[in-house]
């Protein structure tokens, strides 16, 4: 996949093409509705797909007080719009000059003058231009006046519409599972392994800790089962993928005062050197709460039961 930010710059290659236009944050099941019928119709075309979207999200520029906690920023977002099957990706830089184009100046600049686009694919909930004034019908009218084609979609939902609030929504109150329903996948956070206070490891279950540069919408404290993802390894490497124990918090039970963290504990494995890797964890199912304890011998043991519900969880599961 080609990505860039300048639309005065779009490769030859991906002109004209067929067009979606969207945030993306998460790429969740509506989003890749979107972005599956944009792949099929370049192939009944025979054009190239572009999907547009912006950087930074628009409210974090026009009201940052509201602006979201991001499901998949960066690199994340861009993975998973690949992993799609998309031709092209034009990150627009987002500024509040680039907020005041009126929808018809938005939509020549971009889908018009930059990617010659002979179709365009949109939710039915999408507005554009300033103070969002264009909606379906406006893009509808453009696209009769400046030649190209809109398909817009209903809503895709599964009692209620999937949107990347919801999936916030779900992962503030730690509810992984649903989240993962309305992402098609199970959420994912991505750092580098650094060096914490190596409690895990004094107490018989070494953690992989993320830094705190890591990447992806840090669920709820509690523990949860999940996997461990080393991104460095081959794809058909066989310790790539491992079943893993989460716990994010603040360690509670030590006196001291720790920032929150997301640490991972791969079932059954003292002997790995995971430190400066770089990995993905991925969150399937919570199992508990974050909770001090009296003694050590206490966390311990809840320690043991978590890994057993993980593993009771994981085994039903194969990874992605």
């Amino acid at each position: 996949m080609h990505r860039w930010t300048d639309p005065d710059r779009t490769p030859e290659q991906l002109r004209p093409s067929v067009v979606a236009l969207g945030n993306f944050d998460g790429v969740h099941r509506g989003h890749r509705a979107v972005l599956g019928t944009l792949v099929e119709l370049g192939r009944e075309r025979g054009l190239p797909t572009v999907a547009v979207t912006f950087e930074p999200h628009p409210v974090a520029v026009l009201h940052p007080e509201r602006a979201p906690a991001l499901l998949t920023p960066g690199h994340l977002r861009d993975d998973l719009l690949a992993a799609t099957g998309i031709d092209g990706l034009l990150v627009l830089p987002f500024t509040r000059e680039f907020a005041a184009q009126t929808p018809e100046e938005f939509v020549r600049a971009t889908f018009v003058d930059a990617l010659s686009a002979a179709v365009v694919v949109v939710g039915k909930d999408t507005r554009f231009g300033v103070r969002n004034s264009g909606d379906v019908d406006t893009l509808r009218q453009l696209g009769e006046k400046l030649g190209f084609e809109v398909v817009a979609l209903d809503d895709v939902g599964d009692g209620a519409r999937f949107s990347s609030s919801a999936v916030r929504a779900a992962l503030v109150d730690g509810d992984v599972a649903g989240a993962a329903r309305i992402l098609g996948r199970p959420h994912r956070v991505v750092g580098t392994v650094v060096h914490g206070h190596h409690r895990g490891r004094d107490l018989g279950y070494p953690t992989a800790n993320l830094g705190a540069d890591s990447l992806g919408l840090v669920p709820a404290e509690g523990v949860y089962a999940g996997w461990l993802t080393r991104l460095d390894l081959p794809l058909d490497a066989p310790d790539r993928t491992l079943p893993a124990a989460v716990s994010i918090g603040t360690n509670p039970t030590f006196a001291t005062k720790d920032r929150r963290t997301v640490e991972a504990y791969v079932l059954d494995r003292t002997d790995l050197d995971l430190y400066d890797e770089h990995v993905m964890v991925e969150f399937v199912e919570h199992i508990r709460p974050t909770l001090r304890f009296e003694s050590i011998d206490d966390l311990c043991s809840a320690m043991a039961k978590d890994v057993e519900a993980s593993r009771r969880i994981l085994t039903r599961i194969v990874p992605s």
